[in-house]
């Protein structure tokens, strides 16, 4: 899942270990999310809403479907 945590934290000037305090969770989740490494739960997602004031489509969207091959007839 793609996110756009580090732009939205770069824009408030906010370092990792802030963003992990207002979430109450690691600097290790916020840089794991932000790297693509760990998707969030729905409820941390849904702090993380929360806390940038943002729609959750908004901030995580998901990574493109592979092309389904057309099936021959």
């Amino acid at each position: 899942m793609k996110n756009k945590l580090k732009v939205l934290r770069a824009e408030r000037d906010w370092t990792q270990a802030h963003l992990a305090r207002e979430l109450d969770v690691s600097r290790q989740t916020i840089n794991a999310i932000e790297t693509g490494k760990y998707d969030p739960s729905l409820p941390l997602a849904f702090r993380i809403a929360a806390v940038f004031d943002q729609p959750i489509e908004r901030i995580f969207t998901p990574d493109a479907a592979p092309e389904s091959r057309p099936q021959d007839h």
